[in-house]
């Protein structure tokens, strides 16, 4: 199995499930992005204390791959990775039901960031990520 550098577990919630009683494709984002904040919160960094600070990191890419339909009341295991491409910060995040650690979602979201609205490097993420990037 894959070394991963954060792990989380949330729950579906049957507002988040469409008519077939499934995951909505687009909650799987929202998966994504939670689990990306409580690993910003777990390394001190405070999304929004740095965006006062005139730095955001914002989403240029996705890639999804959707594996396995999660269901209502599934408890989720999100596992993710960083690397470091150029300017991008590359997080893959696995999403694993609970009950039988299957794979239901593999996503690839790709992050820059801006300083005051431009595209730059920024020094607090370059030094909040340095001990985990690949």
């Amino acid at each position: 199995m894959e070394k991963y550098i954060f792990e989380t577990r949330m729950e579906v919630r049957d507002y988040e499930c469409d008519i077939e009683g499934i995951v909505n494709n687009a909650n799987y984002l929202h998966y994504t992005e939670h689990t990306r904040h409580r690993f910003l919160k777990s390394i001190g960094v405070s999304f929004s204390k740095l965006h006062e600070k005139g730095v955001d990191a914002v989403v240029a890419r996705m890639n999804l791959q959707f594996k396995s339909p999660l269901r209502c009341d599934d408890e989720i295991i999100s596992r993710m990775n960083l690397r470091k491409e150029g300017l991008r910060y590359v997080f893959t995040h696995d999403l694993y039901r609970a009950s039988d650690e299957r794979l239901c979602f593999h996503c690839t979201a790709e992050l820059v960031t801006l300083v005051n609205g431009r595209l730059a490097l920024s020094q607090d993420y370059e030094e909040a990520f340095s001990p985990y990037v690949k």
